[in-house]
């Protein structure tokens, strides 16, 4: 028998399954409790910054604006 103890199961004991997952996986462990922070920040960070005071940022114009009237011909270019 080896002197280390057998991986942890993660529904028997959870929070020793994470202790164990953040010391022998980090990567998978971390990228993990990141993944799962972005739902939560969709949903808790725009109340936090309209009670703070932070005005929402404007939308991004996606056309642009065409002038009203008419449009003055370019001349000088030698292309008629």
């Amino acid at each position: 028998m080896s002197g280390a103890a057998p991986n942890p199961f993660f529904f028997k004991q959870p929070l020793r399954y994470l202790k164990w997952a953040s010391i022998n996986k980090p990567a998978y462990f971390f990228s993990i409790l990141v993944g799962l922070a972005g739902p939560v920040f969709v949903l808790t960070v725009p109340p936090i910054r309209r009670y703070l005071g932070q005005e929402p940022i404007p939308k991004i114009p996606l056309t642009y604006p065409v002038p009203k009237g008419a449009r003055p011909r370019p001349t000088g270019f030698d292309d008629e």
